[in-house]
This record gives C-alpha cells, sequence and structure tokens, in this order.
C-alpha cells in the first residue's frame, strides 16, 4: 500500500513537472511569435541617404565620415522602434569631379570607390550625368562602363529639366540601357540607372539620387506600403481613405523627422526632409493595397483614382518633404504588381497616365530583350514630357532582359525582385480570367 501511494506521488509529480516545462515552452513561443510580429510591425526606412560633395583627394576621409553619421542615425532610428533597411551615399554629378582625369582614370577611380562602399556596406550614387542643357552625351556613355562591374553604385541621367525635354540626353539614356541589358548578367545592370525627369536634388530614393550643393546633408526614404493597406482596409469611402491613410503615415512620418531632428543637432549634418512615397517591397505591396482601395485588379477603372488619394494625402501630410513624395509603383519590385503586368493588365501607356496624378513614373517595368535603342528612346520622351507638362519628378527604370521575348520568364535571383512574364511592346492592358 505504502509502495502504491510512493508510486502515485511520483507520478502525480512528473505529470506537475511535464505541465510546468510545456507552459514555459508555450510561453516562449508566444513571446518568440510576438518578437516576429513586433519586427514585422516596425516602420520601415528604406534608405538614410548622406550626400556628399566628392573631393577625389579626400574621398576616403569623406566617405568615412559620412559613413560615422549614417551608422549613428541608423542606431538612433533603430532605438525608436524604426527598421532601417539601408545606408546610401550620393554625390553631386559625377563629371565635376573626375574631370581632368583620362577615360581609365576615371574608370579605375570609380573601381576603387565601388571597393570602398562595399566594404562598408553602402548603397552609393554617383550623381547624374548631363545636368546642364550643354552637356555631353560623351559623360552618359561612362556610365555603362562604370557601372558594368560595380557592386553598389547607381547612376542616372538627366532627361527633362525646367528648360524642357532634352532629346539629346533621351537618346544617351536610351544608348545607356540597351548596353547595360547586354553586358551585365541577367541584364541586372539597369536596375542601377535611370532617365530622370524634373527629379529635384536631394533625393534619398536611387537610382536618381544627386545634389548640386555643399553636401553634408541627408534625408530618409520611406518604405510604407503596409501603412497604405492598413488605412484603406475596410474604409467606407475615399475620404475616410484618405484620411485614414493621412493620420497613420503622418504619426509616422513625424516620427521619423523627430529623430531626424535630432541627428542633425546631435551630428552637424543638416536634415533635408523626409521622400513620402511608400515604397513597397515584394509581398508588402502597394499593388495590393490600392486594390484593398478599389477592390478591382491593379490596372481596372479605378486605379487612377486611388493613385490620386494615395499622392493628395502624402502631400497633405505636414513634414518636410523632399524628392519624389508620390506613389511609388515599381512593378518588378512588388509581388502584386508583377502579377497584374504578367497577365497583362498593366501597360506602359498606363503607367504613365497614373504618373500623371501621382510618381515616380516608370520603375523596374521589364521589357524585351531585342527592344531598340529607338523605341527605348520614345518611352523616356513619353515620360519625359509628361515630367514636364506637369512640373512634377518622374523618372524610367527600363529593364530590358537581354535574350528574352514576349512570353519568356525573367530570370533574376535577387530577394528583392519578382519575376514577370515579359509582355510585347505597345500591347494595352487585356482582360484576365484571374482574380
Amino acid at each position: 500500500m505504502i509502495r502504491r501511494r510512493v508510486r502515485f506521488a511520483g507520478s502525480a509529480i512528473l505529470k506537475i513537472t511535464v505541465l510546468i516545462a510545456l507552459s514555459f515552452c508555450s510561453v516562449g513561443f508566444v513571446q518568440g511569435q510576438s518578437r516576429v510580429a513586433a519586427r514585422a510591425n516596425k516602420p520601415k526606412i528604406r534608405a538614410i541617404t548622406a550626400f556628399i560633395n566628392l573631393d577625389r583627394s579626400q574621398y576616403q576621409q569623406q566617405v568615412a565620415e559620412a559613413f560615422k553619421m549614417l551608422k549613428y542615425a541608423r542606431t538612433v532610428f533603430e532605438s525608436r522602434d524604426f527598421e532601417v533597411q539601408t545606408i546610401r551615399i550620393a554625390t553631386q554629378p559625377f563629371p565635376e569631379y573626375t574631370k581632368g582625369l583620362s577615360h581609365q582614370q576615371i574608370l579605375d577611380f570609380f573601381k576603387a570607390y565601388d571597393t570602398l562602399m562595399a566594404k562598408d556596406g553602402i548603397t552609393a550614387s554617383i550623381g547624374t550625368a548631363m545636368l546642364n542643357p550643354d552637356d555631353s552625351p560623351a559623360q552618359a556613355d561612362l556610365i555603362e562602363e562604370i557601372l558594368r562591374n560595380s557592386k553598389t553604385l547607381n547612376a542616372s541621367v538627366v532627361v527633362a529639366a525646367d528648360d524642357g525635354v532634352r532629346w539629346a540626353a533621351v537618346g544617351a539614356a536610351a544608348r545607356v540601357m540597351k548596353r547595360l541589358s547586354e553586358s551585365t548578367e541577367h541584364s541586372h545592370g539597369n536596375f542601377n540607372f535611370s532617365a530622370i525627369a524634373m527629379v529635384p536634388p536631394l533625393t534619398p530614393f536611387f537610382p536618381g539620387s544627386y545634389h548640386t550643393g555643399f553636401g553634408h546633408q541627408f534625408a530618409i526614404a520611406m518604405q510604407s506600403a503596409d501603412i497604405v493597406t492598413a488605412a484603406f482596409q475596410g474604409a467606407p469611402d475615399l475620404l475616410s481613405a484618405k484620411k485614414r491613410l493621412m493620420d497613420q503615415l503622418g504619426n509616422v512620418a513625424f516620427s521619423a523627422e523627430a529623430q531626424a531632428e535630432r541627428i542633425d543637432q546631435d551630428t552637424g549634418w543638416t536634415y533635408m526632409g523626409i521622400d513620402m512615397s511608400p515604397a513597397p517591397l515584394k509581398d508588402v505591396s502597394i499593388g495590393a493595397a490600392l486594390e484593398e482601395l478599389t477592390k478591382q485588379p491593379f490596372g481596372s477603372s479605378g486605379t487612377m483614382t486611388a493613385a490620386a488619394t494615395v499622392t493628395s494625402a502624402i502631400k497633405d501630410i505636414r513634414v518636410r518633404q523632399t524628392g519624389y513624395s508620390g506613389l511609388m509603383l515599381p512593378i518588378m519590385e512588388d509581388s502584386r504588381l508583377a502579377q497584374r503586368w504578367s497577365e497583362g493588365r498593366v501597360s506602359i501607356d498606363a503607367l504613365l497616365s497614373y504618373s500623371s496624378v501621382c510618381g515616380t513614373g516608370l520603375d523596374t517595368v521589364p521589357l524585351p530583350g531585342d527592344v531598340t535603342v529607338e523605341q527605348l528612346s520614345l518611352i523616356i520622351g513619353d515620360m519625359a514630357s509628361l515630367a514636364f507638362k506637369w512640373k512634377k519628378p518622374l523618372s524610367a527604370r527600363l529593364l530590358p532582359i537581354a535574350g528574352k521575348g514576349p512570353g519568356d520568364t525573367t530570370d533574376f535571383n535577387d530577394p528583392y525582385m519578382v519575376n514577370v512574364t515579359l509582355q510585347p511592346l505597345g500591347q494595352s492592358p487585356r482582360p484576365s480570367s484571374q482574380p
């Protein structure tokens, strides 16, 4: 009898011990899930971009100083529960600081500069070519050779400004795109190049980032497509959707601006503003956010109204804004936009029409590899004409895929890009049986 009681007591203790262990495991699992959810719900900054007036004689010291500020800025934002994706450096137009160098010396300099950037984990823009209307197209022709083998560098060509569309620059940009499509693996080089029109200095989003002043400045680029989705879920009408977006995105923007002003005071680097464009990132989709509002596939009637609603809300948020600060529709960086492109619901002309009420133009748009320089010039020219007409910043980041044609699937091996089915040039959106 005594032995049976002992066995019973031992069994009960074992059960209690197991239950306690399971309880701790459950608590640990819940806490782990909470940490994952917290990370997912953190407000996100796509980039903190420092602007430096690069001097070849002391560029390593300049980069070191900028890197110190950027690391501090990232720490400040992360201590306030922001997630920072990248830190970046942009310069004045590169022809200004490569003047007097031979062709080979320019390539050697940027090879060393790219190596330095890669070592510090910095993405870099070398500024724009052909900033002035009388600049030689030869400045743009260098870009393909500079970017061909770089790991971090970005560049652009100005194709429209206050004086109008610059057709020589349009042609030069088209040549760069065609050459990069043929000289880089999977034609990936065009991801780091854009033709820019009416894009102001101090834009933190790449590739069209540059400055024209003394430097020692910085700006913030947002990544907030998820906030747009949350604001539009269950919104009863457009006015309510806009107000909710202003409230939710504004709260994040004002918090970000407070941290940026603190960084300004602590470091002496001048804060220039936030690019409020709600950038997507693959499954965090701006396309899905717009469909949440319209209840229709992206590219259907109502898409332009949704685009205008987002842009209007952004413009009414009273933080210091810079750059595009409009709706960003990067086809190959957004899973829903990529899906609608593959279905044939969206065309280049449709994207340009949406750009008339928002920004940023034609972003990561895939094209058949046999597209000609002349055809690229026509597409870039349309974007530039629209930007000049409405005095708004737009850009064209076009991705011709060498060796592939309509119906083929792209094969980028990039964690930030979504592969798509190529469409014929000049096609109109067609109905799809897919929801």
